[in-house]
C-alpha cells in the first residue's frame, strides 16, 4: 500500500446490497485500523450552481434537459474529486455509493446515449480513477424483490421496473467486460450478490487485501518483537 488511502466505488442495481457492503467496509476500517472512512454518493451537490439541473435531469429526464444534466453531473463529480476525494484520501479511505458506471447506465437507458459518448463527456472532468470499482451482480428479479421490500419511498415507478433494470444490468455487463475502453472505472471486480451479507463483506475485503489496498495487520506478537 502506498502513502495514500484507497478510493473505492460500490456499484450495482438497487437491492444488491451496496449500502450494506459500504457500512461493513466502514466498520472494518474503523475496527481494524482505527480509521474512519469518508462515504460519498454519486452526486454530492458540491457544484452549487448545478443543483437545479441535477434534480430536474434525474427526476424529470427528457431530451431537452439531457445535456444540461450530463454537464451538471460532470461538474459535480469534478468538485467531489477536488474537494472531497483527493484531499481526504491522504488521511482516510473514501467509499462511494455509485460513481461512473451508474451514470453510463442512466444515460444509456433513459436517453439512448452510447456509453462511449457519455464516458467521453464525463472523462473530460474526471482526472482520477477509483482504485477499485466493486460491482455487485444479481439477477434483475432478485434485486427488484429486495429493493421493493425496503421501507420508505426509495423505489421509483419510472426506474425500478423490470425492463428498465434489465437494461441497466445489460449496460453494466457491456461496460465491465471492456475495461480497457473505460479506464476511469479503475480496477473493476464483479462479486456475486446472491451470497449472504457476511460472505459478501469477506469477499470484498479479500479483494482489497489482494490488491494491497489495506495495510497489513500487525499482531501483538509482532509488536512485541519490534520492541524486543
Amino acid at each position: 500500500m502506498n502513502n495514500r488511502y484507497p478510493f473505492i466505488v460500490i456499484e450495482g442495481l438497487d437491492g444488491t446490497g451496496k449500502t450494506t457492503l459500504r457500512k461493513g467496509l466502514f466498520r472494518l476500517w474503523e475496527g481494524l485500523y482505527g480509521v474512519t472512512p469518508l462515504c460519498v454518493l454519486t452526486t454530492n451537490f458540491l457544484a452549487a450552481d448545478q443543483a437545479a439541473a441535477i434534480v430536474t435531469g434525474k427526476y424529470q429526464p427528457n431530451a431537452g434537459n439531457r445535456d444540461a444534466y450530463l454537464s451538471a453531473i460532470a461538474a459535480d463529480k469534478r468538485a467531489t474529486l477536488e474537494r472531497l476525494v483527493l484531499p481526504q484520501r491522504q488521511v482516510r479511505p473514501v467509499i462511494a455509493d455509485r460513481w461512473l458506471l451508474s451514470e453510463l447506465a442512466f444515460f444509456a437507458v433513459k436517453h439512448g446515449m452510447r456509453v462511449s459518448e457519455t464516458y467521453e463527456t464525463l472523462a473530460r472532468q474526471l482526472t482520477v480513477a477509483p482504485d477499485l470499482t466493486i460491482v455487485l451482480d444479481l439477477e434483475t428479479d432478485a434485486s427488484m424483490s429486495r429493493a421493493q421490500a425496503r421501507q420508505g419511498d426509495a423505489v421509483r415507478a419510472d426506474w425500478d421496473v423490470h425492463h428498465v433494470q434489465s437494461r441497466v444490468r445489460e449496460t453494466y455487463e457491456a461496460v465491465i467486460t471492456k475495461p480497457d475502453e473505460f479506464p476511469l472505472l479503475g480496477d473493476v471486480v464483479r462479486l456475486d450478490a446472491r451470497r449472504p451479507r457476511s460472505e459478501m463483506l469477506l469477499a470484498a475485503w479479500d479483494v482489497l487485501r489482494e490488491r494491497q489496498l489495506v495495510p497489513p495487520l500487525v499482531t501483538h506478537t509482532e509488536r512485541g518483537e519490534d520492541h524486543g
